[in-house]
């Protein structure tokens, strides 16, 4: 394993803690959990995800510089590699006339491990999330035990059109389906049968995956807004899987409504579009949120990312695990093999889309939330 290296001002790099010094960054937070640092990244970081084995991966989306890596494992003395090799992450947007976009990341958004010894990269291929590259929306499985690529499953413009860009996955225990949102100018789910690789665009334009009208995201006390007045208006983001596969909830992050869905109504190509739209239904009146995560005993995580916090919704009832300073922007979850929480900063906020003064790149952190461990 070597670490990885660029230019200084494009360098990937990050710090893991243990033992001494992980008790040092385990500073008391509101809510009663704590955080622990487990790795900081001199670059945007999005999402996170824990294997089976403890592995950890994370990615760096394409947002305001030509990230010089997308898919990177996390080691355990501090390093990160990108994953699962160089020419996978050898993309940049000034060469993308000289290579393929099917068979480079170019705008990775989202990695999630599954139970079944895979690592999936959603690829929505929008760098600025802005035009979608031609031939780059994709989904990609890397088998973990041989760390090469094993399947690609490539989106048209009847999955992935200009103005799409596809956010979060999920997969069915049975590993036959996987589920995604597109946070873009119109928000759908979109269903992929993992074995024949074919994938169908849902829900688009309804109004439960569409950014609500009357929603202003709020940070620091004010509207986050583009310095021409923009607001964050992202549709479809925010996706949890129940743990017997059977209901898919989703949310857009530019929303306070929480719908969920049968997912054998999902899979089924012969529901009507009206049939299907039928089918959802409102789960709950939350808040503007970013990552969803269902754990092992069945309770719902969501990113309060207007508050800086984590709050954990408990059958009924919602409570704020974790409120810290540092959580700037919780983004994404994972679960650890022992059923630790993991969430990545994206410091979304922070960014030169609404701080001009802000350079391209921006030091975000991943975090591990002491306490939640232990599965029962």
């Amino acid at each position: 394993m070597t670490r990885f290296t660029a230019a200084p001002a494009a360098m990937a790099m990050a710090l893991l803690t243990h033992g001494a010094l992980a008790q040092q960054q385990a500073a008391p937070a509101l809510g009663g959990a704590q955080l622990q640092l487990v790795a900081r990244f001199e670059h945007q970081v999005t999402g996170v995800t824990v294997a089976s084995d403890g592995r950890i991966f994370v990615n760096f989306p394409r947002w305001t510089e030509d990230a010089p890596v997308s898919v990177a494992e996390v080691t355990r003395d501090g390093q990160i590699k990108p994953y699962p090799d160089e020419t996978w992450n050898a993309w940049r947007n000034a060469k993308k006339n000289q290579m393929s976009a099917g068979d480079h990341f170019v705008c990775v958004q989202s990695v999630v491990a599954d139970a079944h010894g895979n690592l999936w990269v959603v690829d929505p291929a929008a760098p600025a999330t802005a035009a979608v590259v031609q031939g780059g929306p994709k989904l990609v499985r890397i088998d973990l035990n041989a760390n090469t690529v094993a399947q690609v499953i490539r989106f048209d413009e009847t999955v992935a059109p200009q103005g799409s860009y596809l956010n979060d996955v999920r997969f069915s225990p049975d590993g036959r389906h996987a589920y995604l949102t597109d946070a873009g100018a119109t928000g759908a789910l979109v269903v992929v049968d993992l074995q024949n690789g074919t994938a169908r665009r849902v829900l688009h334009g309804h109004p439960s995956t569409q950014p609500e009208k009357d929603v202003v995201v709020k940070t620091d006390g004010k509207e986050l807004r583009r310095p021409d007045g923009r607001g964050v208006e992202f549709a479809a983001d925010s996706l949890a899987l129940s743990r017997d596969g059977r209901t898919l909830y989703w949310k857009a992050l530019t929303g306070r409504t929480l719908y969920h869905i049968a997912t054998d109504a999902l899979e089924n190509p012969r529901l009507s579009k009206k049939d299907l739209e039928g089918r959802v239904e409102r789960d709950a009146g939350t808040e503007p949120t970013d990552g969803l995560w269902i754990d092992g005993r069945g309770r719902l995580y969501l990113s309060a990312i207007e508050q800086d916090a984590v709050k954990v919704r408990d059958g009924d009832r919602i409570t704020t695990l974790v409120q810290d300073k540092r959580l700037r922007w919780p983004d994404t979850f994972s679960e650890g093999p022992d059923g630790t929480i993991y969430v990545t900063s994206s410091r979304i906020q922070d960014m030169s889309w609404f701080k001009p003064e802000t350079r391209p790149s921006l030091e975000t952190q991943l975090w591990r939330i002491q306490g939640t461990g232990g599965r029962q």
